[in-house]
């Protein structure tokens, strides 16, 4: 039995506004292109050019082979988890196109779905963005169309397409993106780092594996400090914290203040460090020199004594963020938690490399936020503010 992979997208200039879609197979076997479409369709939002782009692909998939299985990858989280069947399908336009899509392969089991980060679509992208060139040309796109001016024009406008320029709109918006409006009020995460204990202010290695200490009489003031700004704003609707003392204990001053509850999640919790729990950075730089030095050097690299290596502190972190958002979509959620989640929740937002963690600051009892939209997007809203400690 042959596999494809269907990578599509779809983007709108303006959602609603001029709007076309591109799709893509490939033999994933192989790597092969075997089919290519795209599609100028007039004025439309970005969800229906994605699900229009979805159809196409999967039926050009069929053409090839019917009775291939299917893999469809995109980064249109509102359609992935729509298709998947984990969220419900309640706008009108969105009903007959997810059911047309399911009715290409009629064996439900044929056909896969997986959210891909937009850096990982750009070849549907680019063919979204050519359907979208050729239709303000008044044209169609046709797969003999030279692509070079395209392919220069798609670099610039999928990052940030801007409307018909002849209408003289001013709104730019990026080829896929959808906008709140659109999809709806997203999950924001409120990101809050525990208040100190006694071993914060000397810098010690302090995970999940250590002696899990409490709150000191400092960080105490730092949480009853936040639970008085955060009450202030009035934004929060529900609490999660990490298991650890110190969370739980920052968590409980919020949540008394706000007079909300404190669900504990095992996956908000520190990364285990191993051997160097409670060690000062010079401490394991001398006793371990050369663990220190593959720990620096890579993600992948565990602490001394079987500790939790950042990649695997992503994997989880991601799970959990996943979860998460599933659960509070559409609500502002304070996640009470440690220096690497936080900076790890930012990082995955903001598409940086593992290495960006040693290139953040992130200071006891401060807070960050994230927005996460149904579409898979992301949007950092506020990273390590202290100015309700001062």
């Amino acid at each position: 039995m042959r596999e494809f992979i269907v990578e599509a997208d779809g983007g709108s200039r303006g959602n609603p506004g001029p709007a076309g879609y591109g799709s893509v197979v490939i033999d994933a076997a192989t790597g092969e292109t075997l089919a290519e479409a795209a599609e100028y369709i007039g004025v439309a939002t970005n969800n229906v050019a994605e699900y229009r782009g979805l159809v196409a692909g999967l039926r050009a998939a069929r053409e090839l082979d019917p009775t291939a299985t299917v893999h469809v990858r995109m980064d249109s989280k509102l359609v992935v988890e729509q298709m998947s069947g984990r969220w419900k399908i309640k706008h009108p336009d969105m009903k007959p196109l997810a059911a047309e899509a399911a009715r290409v392969f009629p064996d439900a089991g044929q056909v896969t779905y997986e959210w891909i980060p937009r850096a990982k679509n750009q070849h549907a992208d680019r063919l979204a963005n050519e359907a979208m060139d050729a239709g303000k040309r008044g044209e169609q796109w046709s797969p003999s169309t030279s692509t070079a001016e395209l392919d220069a024009r798609s670099t610039s406008t999928s990052a940030s397409t801007a409307a018909d320029a002849d209408t003289g709109a001013a709104t730019k918006v990026a080829a896929g993106w959808s906008a709140p409006a659109d999809l709806g009020p997203p999950a924001t995460f409120v990101l809050l780092r525990h208040g100190e204990t006694l071993l914060t202010p000397q810098k010690r290695f302090s995970g999940s594996g250590g002696t899990d200490p409490s709150l000191s009489d400092v960080g105490r003031g730092q949480a009853e400090r936040v639970a008085e700004s955060l009450a202030r704003r009035g934004t929060i609707q529900a609490i999660v914290a990490s298991p650890l003392t110190r969370t739980r204990q920052t968590a409980a001053a919020v949540a008394e203040r706000l007079g909300l509850d404190v669900t504990i999640d095992d996956g908000l919790r520190e990364t285990d460090f191993g051997a160097w729990e409670g060690l000062t950075f010079g401490e394991v730089r001398e006793r371990y020199p050369d663990d220190m030095n593959a720990w620096l050097a890579s993600p992948k690299a565990e602490p001394t004594g079987g500790g939790e290596s950042f990649a695997a502190t992503a994997r989880r972190m991601a799970v959990t963020r996943d979860k998460l958002i599933a659960a509070h979509a559409g609500r502002t959620v304070l996640l009470v938690t440690h220096v690497t989640p936080i900076k790890t929740l930012i990082r995955l937002a903001l598409g940086a490399p593992p290495e960006s963690l040693f290139r953040m600051e992130l200071s006891a009892a401060s807070l960050s936020a994230v927005a996460y939209y149904a579409d898979g997007n992301a949007s950092v809203r506020l990273f390590n503010d202290t100015s309700h400690l001062r």
